[in-house]
């Protein structure tokens, strides 16, 4: 199955040599389960040329707001409802996840309760998971037809699944402590408040569910559903 990724940011120059690109991220998490990989930098104006070049598609996060007025937005939105049309898998994660519920006829706003960082606790039906965050702006309207299948007392809606179509979340399964401290040291300070950036490395160690949330995605791609 050919998973096409749909790159909406750039990496901290500083981090790129350590990580690499965002794709990477993602080619890592779902590395073991017969999946290819192909990317493309929407962000650079970089377009693939139909729904129907990958079997399944995954929009990363990115450092802009979806509401922002960039040349890439509108096409991005448009190549959504494409894969939507096309009938093919779709998963966004932070910006991934903002951008669907707004080409879908959600909202996004930069949400004025403040800034999640590092490990954070998100409680779904059956489970809770512990998946690292990045992220003031959130979803604040869901479209129609979505479902809102994770939250906790800072992001009521955490994640999103629109059956049979896309499962979009807020949080980064993709990422580490090690590259939320990595944001901390190069994007954090004197954007988030000082007090978030310690109390996020106070928590790293703990163990996180990103492997649980790989799977969620794992399943989506080849089934069509999380459980």
């Amino acid at each position: 199955m050919k998973i096409g990724i749909l790159q909406t940011g750039l990496a901290p120059k500083e981090l790129v040599d350590e990580f690499g690109e965002y794709p990477a991220f993602f080619e890592r998490l779902l590395a073991g389960h017969g999946f290819d990989f192909e990317h493309w930098s929407v962000v650079e104006n970089v377009f693939p040329d139909s729904a129907t070049d990958a079997d399944g598609w995954l929009i990363t996060g990115s450092r802009h707001g979806a509401y922002e007025d960039h040349d890439w937005i509108a096409p991005l939105e448009a190549f959504i409802r494409d894969i939507i049309a096309a009938g093919r898998p779709l998963i966004g994660v932070c910006f991934g996840h903002q951008i669907i519920a707004q080409a879908l006829g959600g909202k996004v706003e930069k949400y004025d309760g403040g800034w999640a960082v590092g490990q954070q606790r998100y409680d779904f039906a059956d489970t809770s998971m512990t998946i690292n965050a990045w992220h003031q702006d959130q979803v604040t309207k869901i479209p129609d037809g979505a479902k809102v299948v994770a939250s906790n007392a800072f992001c009521a809606n955490a994640a999103l699944l629109y059956p049979g179509k896309a499962y979009t979340v807020q949080p980064h399964p993709e990422y580490g402590d090690d590259f939320i401290q990595g944001l901390i040291d190069t994007r954090g300070k004197g954007l988030v408040p000082d007090t978030l950036l310690q109390e996020a490395s106070t928590r790293m160690g703990q163990p996180l569910d990103s492997a649980h949330m790989a799977q969620q995605f794992i399943r989506f791609y080849q089934e069509g559903r999380l459980t």
